[in-house]
């Protein structure tokens, strides 16, 4: 992070960073799956870049919120996120090994780009936070090339 100050952020960018927290630590949860679940080289490549990326990002985001002293808006009200997995896909994944986990992790991973890339558009196109805006660009970016790699392995 640069010494910029996040400076103030409206209800979109405050919901925004809530929501991708824990959106970016379920990705986490779900890479770190790879090395213990057999995955395959390609998928433990990907699945160990993308938790190299997210990590820190949360931790961005979660002293850009502090920064803001932004009141807590979401409370334990994570479950209807866009492209979040339910605790039974969680449980499918946590239990597949190999070709199984991979293919999974694959269609998991693509939706919750997805869902990613929504919530990303939908802060550019309603916060007004001028850092925010450029995380949620980044995001849309990675993700996007992630998913064409992603779609490419699966096929």
């Amino acid at each position: 992070m640069t010494n910029e100050s996040v400076g103030t952020m409206t209800h979109a960018d405050v919901m925004f960073l809530e929501m991708m927290i824990p959106h970016h630590e379920q990705a986490v949860e779900m890479s770190r799956l790879a090395s213990t679940n057999g995955a395959s080289p390609g998928v433990q490549q990907l699945a160990d870049a993308i938790a190299a990326a997210q990590g820190p990002e949360i931790e961005q985001m979660k002293s850009w919120l502090d920064e803001a002293q932004a009141p807590d808006m979401m409370g334990a009200g994570h479950a209807s996120m866009s492209g979040i997995l339910t605790e039974s896909q969680m449980t499918q994944l946590a239990a597949a090994t190999g070709a199984a986990f991979d293919r999974l992790f694959l269609e998991g991973m693509i939706g919750h780009h997805q869902g990613a890339i929504q919530m990303a558009q939908d802060v550019i196109d309603a916060g007004d936070n001028s850092m925010v805006n450029a995380l949620a660009k980044k995001f849309i970016a990675a993700q996007t090339a992630e998913i064409t790699q992603m779609q490419s392995m699966r096929n």
